[in-house]
């Protein structure tokens, strides 16, 4: 009697991997957010913060259970870029001069675009291995996580926060994050804190954008945070 075949096991489909499930989650999250950012402020920051955590917990996610894909690493690079462009696109309304945010949605996705692209170009398994790469800030942004993970948060942080304390629908950005600092509260130790990190955060984007030399990026940050104080000081 001939042996009976073995049942195949059914491979998991990569839409259904548990990081990517949390990616639709915060898809949904996010959508929420948004659409109720101007009606209730906080409830928008909870929400949208939670969709941040979920960034990381997602990661956690897929490393744990071996659930790491192409379009896991996809869909968490678009959701991000999305999320903090719209973020940026209502500051813009916020906040003047508007070109400060536009221009840091610009640079976002322009130099994340370009390493998630060079990165498959050259066939590595993730834009965050950087090992080519001659800076050292660079090197250290991707190498330790805790350090990627405290501008990250900065970043986010400063975005929320801005958004938060705005009152009106013309604050000047200048006005309003001086005013903040010389507060001498809790929340001028926040703001403080999430400028550093932030700021580092666009000098990544600087490198990834292709300045790989440490001296080029200092002086490219240099003319932009001129170009920023000339801006805001004109409004």
């Amino acid at each position: 009697m001939a042996n009976k075949p073995k049942p195949r096991s059914r491979q998991l489909s990569v839409y259904l991997y548990i990081p990517n499930i949390i990616g639709y989650i915060r898809i949904l999250l996010n959508c929420y957010a948004f659409a109720r950012c101007f009606s209730s402020k906080r409830l928008f920051a909870v929400l949208y913060f939670l969709s941040f955590v979920c960034d990381a917990l997602d990661g956690w996610c897929a490393r744990k259970f071996n659930q790491a894909s192409t379009f896991g690493a996809v869909l968490d690079m678009v959701t991000d870029r999305i999320s903090t462009a719209c973020l940026l696109v209502i500051l813009s309304q916020v906040y003047r001069p508007s070109l400060v945010f536009l221009s840091l949605l610009a640079l976002d996705i322009a130099s994340h675009w370009l390493q998630m692209y060079s990165t498959f170009l050259v066939g590595k398994a993730s834009h965050k291995d950087v090992k080519d790469s001659s800076s050292w800030l660079f090197k250290l942004y991707y190498g330790n996580r805790m350090f990627m993970g405290f501008c990250c948060v900065a970043c986010e942080v400063l975005y929320i926060t801005l958004f938060l304390i705005a009152k009106n629908h013309t604050e000047n950005l200048m006005a309003v994050i001086v005013t903040t600092l010389k507060q001498g509260s809790p929340l001028s130790f926040l703001v403080a804190l999430s400028l550093l990190g932030c700021s580092i955060k666009q000098v990544i984007n600087f490198i990834q954008l292709g300045v790989d030399d440490d001296d080029d990026v200092f002086n490219m940050w240099l003319w932009g945070l001129n170009v920023f104080c000339l801006l805001t000081a004109g409004v």
